[in-house]
């Protein structure tokens, strides 16, 4: 689970909303571009969630979607999970 936490897409994601609230705080108007940039950010969390999930159902040796990064990589995946369980 902790690689899922501390991974980079999902830092990244964090630290970019925390940017986009930092920016409403100021007295600014709210425009269009706040919008596409709060956008963006939505898609970026969902984009991270889906490759966690990806990753996830992977290494559990399930199907994986085929319009998936982790799509054909699922057996080398499941042993290595298999591979980490054995050693700790």
């Amino acid at each position: 689970m902790r690689k899922y936490l501390f991974g980079t897409g999902l830092i990244t994601a964090v630290t970019g909303g925390l940017t986009l609230l930092r920016g409403l705080r100021e007295k600014e108007p709210f425009t269009w571009r706040q919008v596409l940039a709060w956008v963006s950010w939505g898609i970026s969390v969902a984009l991270v969630v889906g490759a966690i999930v990806d990753l996830r159902r992977a290494a559990r040796g399930e199907e994986v979607a085929k319009d998936s990064p982790v799509h054909g990589n699922e057996r080398e995946i499941r042993k290595d999970r298999l591979k980490r369980r054995l050693e700790g």
